[in-house]
């Protein structure tokens, strides 16, 4: 018998002062059962830094080829791919023809800077892919707060991210490692 993915509610009200994007979304994640907190929690995390209405979660890990976040546009056409981890590079450049921007937010520290020593040359050549790293402390601090019904308030000014939700506040900034052209 197959297990089941964990179904997790967010309310997610973001202030995006860079982007001028103000709303509150009602998300429903579905947790993989070989996905971790952490994991989840960067997908919602790369939701906040991307928010938009037409923004919605992929099938991820359930299925290959699939972004974890995707953004089409009314045409069908995939106008943003996101992709949360450490992906092969070779996913990326089938990614960076599908789509027309490509966004991969990795995280995991360590593992993430030896993942961009090895990606770093193939990647720079992709113009419409950029790669954000989420610094371990955040990623920890966030799959600590996962809950299966959650309430969080994102602000984002000139790169800096605060997420509120019970009463605690923590602010980061994920760090560019490429930008798109």
């Amino acid at each position: 018998m197959a297990l089941k993915s964990t179904i997790f509610k967010a309310e997610l009200t973001v202030s995006d002062l860079d982007r001028h994007h103000f709303a509150t979304h009602s998300l429903t994640l579905a947790r993989h059962p070989s996905e971790t907190d952490e994991r989840m929690m960067v997908r919602l995390l790369a939701f906040a830094l991307n928010a938009d209405e037409a923004l919605e979660f992929g099938r991820g890990l359930s299925s290959e080829d699939e972004p974890d976040l995707v953004k089409k546009d009314l045409t069908g056409a995939i106008d943003l791919w996101i992709d949360v981890g450490l992906p092969d590079e070779r996913d990326v450049r089938k990614a960076a023809g599908r789509a027309r921007h490509v966004k991969v937010y990795t995280y995991g520290g360590r593992s993430a800077a030896m993942w961009w020593t090895q990606n770093e040359a193939a990647l720079q050549r992709l113009g419409n892919v950029a790669v954000i790293e989420i610094p371990e402390a955040a990623t920890e601090s966030v799959s600590a707060r996962a809950e299966r019904s959650m309430r969080i308030d994102c602000t984002i000014q000139e790169g800096g991210l605060w997420l509120s939700q019970g009463g605690e506040t923590l602010h980061f900034e994920p760090v560019t490692l490429k930008a798109a052209r």
